[in-house]
């Protein structure tokens, strides 16, 4: 018969004082280089190679010091080195400009953020004055100040044409 491993149950603080008797990390002398690196995104495979130790006792650690939720509102860390990488492996552009556009919209607490900007045209014109609403009628010209607050313009977007 089979003996049963001792699981704690989801929710059940760690003993530090047990954990730490019985940790190889907590007792390594390279401890902080190896919290360091696992917050950090290195592969705890990697981590356990490098500092012989095994991968179930990085992530036991991990568990019994809050280290999965640093790691987890660390994660630019992970894909600033996907971006890095860009330049020296064989990576597809989609992957790339995906990790940068996950990488703008993660703020430094690790929380996913969405931008969204809306600009109400209405408002702007409303704005203008007289000898600027007569010039765009004439000459289809906006003022300098109503194209730098919409960002691009007809010259200077993709195709030409943005519907101002």
């Amino acid at each position: 018969m089979k003996k049963a491993k001792n699981k704690r149950s989801p929710g059940k603080p760690v003993n530090h004082g047990r954990h730490e008797y019985q940790c190889k990390i907590c007792s390594h002398p390279q401890r902080e280089e190896i919290e360091r690196e696992f917050v950090n995104w290195v592969s705890p495979s990697k981590i356990a190679t490098e500092y012989s130790v095994s991968r179930d006792s990085v992530y036991r650690h991990a568990n019994a010091f809050g280290l999965m939720e640093k790691r987890r509102r660390n994660v630019r860390i992970a894909l600033e080195r996907i971006i890095e990488k860009a330049g020296d492996v064989e990576v597809n552009a989609a992957a790339v400009v995906s990790a940068i556009s996950a990488y703008a919209r993660i703020n430094s607490r690790g929380e996913w953020v969405e931008r969204n900007e809306t600009v109400n045209l209405n408002a702007l014109f409303e704005r203008m004055s007289e000898q600027e609403m007569d010039r765009y009628a004439k000459e289809g010209t906006l003022p300098d100040w109503f194209e730098t607050t919409i960002g691009a313009t007809q010259d200077d977007s993709p195709g030409g044409s943005n519907g101002v």
